[in-house]
């Protein structure tokens, strides 16, 4: 494929823990982990500049475990180091197929990963090496959603990619109610007003702000993050369906050379 038909170059992709679960839904699954590794490296030989959000809801949420009683910040700050233990699995699988990376942590831990830098991720990228970023926001309250859209953001992303287990965003859990409408696009503002929780609101609003979109789609499928780059319609795509404003791009908001 020429990089011409590339429709996206600089992305973020958002991997949620489920989609690292075993069988059990606990857990890493190193076999899914190669699959989706394999995904991601065929994508980078394309030309595409690559960050990786990775959740820790596979190993524990701190939401949940805050209803049984754990401090709320304590919690969050626990399911930050789920993140981490993720990324690092991420970075060992995707090393060992030859690809370049480099894992930064919104807490700081230099024996194991670098400290989030924004201006050393953007040069991590531009030397064609994949970012994975760990620790969320480094705050509690905060969801890997909303850490997902502001790194995004801040490494000049094109488009979110929002990878989970179902093929788009529907009116209802499709998995529950058959009668679930699939939309193959929608507003921000709708998303919000729908309540539809594919990303909570604080993401939603940060990239409504930003007309930074979001695309939904199915990882389970095999080839589906080579399918968006290029381009098909896969998917939900989230934006304020006006495109008259250009994506922003590195060339234009950054300057060409980092120190």
């Amino acid at each position: 494929m020429g990089k011409s038909q590339i429709r996206w170059k600089r992305i973020l992709l958002k991997v949620g823990g489920e989609n690292l679960a075993d069988e059990k839904n606990y857990g890493i699954s190193f076999s899914r982990l190669d699959l989706i590794a394999r995904e991601i490296r065929e994508v980078k030989e394309l030309g595409v500049k690559i960050g990786i959000m990775v959740g820790g809801g596979n190993l524990l949420r701190g939401k949940v475990i805050s209803k049984k009683g754990v401090d709320r910040a304590t919690a969050d700050y626990m399911g930050m180091l789920a993140t981490i233990i993720n990324a690092l699995a991420f970075q060992d699988t995707l090393e060992k197929m030859g690809v370049v990376t480099r894992v930064q942590t919104a807490i700081e831990m230099q024996e194991i990963a670098e400290p989030y830098i924004r201006r050393r991720a953007l040069r991590h990228l531009e030397r064609g090496r994949v970012v994975i970023f760990a620790g969320g926001t480094g705050n509690p309250y905060f969801t890997t959603d909303t850490a997902a859209a502001l790194r995004a953001l801040e490494i000049g992303a094109e488009v979110i990619l929002k990878a989970t287990k179902v093929d788009g965003i529907y009116s209802s859990d499709p998995l529950k109610d058959e009668k679930a409408k699939k939309f193959d696009e929608i507003s921000y503002v709708e998303v919000i007003k729908k309540q539809l929780k594919i990303m909570d609101a604080t993401a939603i609003s940060l990239c409504m702000d930003n007309h930074l979109p979001i695309i939904v789609f199915n990882l389970q499928k095999r080839g589906n993050i080579k399918r968006v780059i290029l381009g098909e319609k896969i998917g939900t795509i989230v934006d304020s369906r006006e495109r008259s404003r250009p994506f922003p791009t590195l060339q234009k908001d950054f300057p060409a050379k980092f120190g």
